[in-house]
């Protein structure tokens, strides 16, 4: 048989165990949540950023056509396409 005074240090000992146990699990299960709320405002933003890169380059395959390379160049350097027979190709 188990003595008095064993049960009067076991019983108490095991409480604490349960409620340590319990508090353990409640902070593990606030931990993921809070875990989970931040990977997804992160998932968020990298789908925001690959959308902006996307974007990035459209705008940056759009900047190197001729057209617009020609436009800028005779809208701010004021420069001008030759006319054909003015154009020299030189061969090495």
């Amino acid at each position: 048989m188990i003595s008095r005074r064993t049960l009067m240090i076991a019983v108490p000992v095991l409480w604490l165990a349960a409620l340590g146990s319990a508090a353990g699990a409640i902070w593990c299960k606030h931990r993921a949540r809070t875990l989970f709320i931040e990977l997804e405002a992160l998932n968020g933003r990298r789908d925001n950023l690959e959308i902006e890169w996307g974007q990035l380059q459209l705008e940056q395959s759009a900047w190197s056509t001729h057209a617009f390379v020609e436009r800028v160049a005779n809208a701010k350097l004021h420069m001008a396409m030759p006319p054909p027979k003015e154009i020299e190709i030189v061969a090495p």
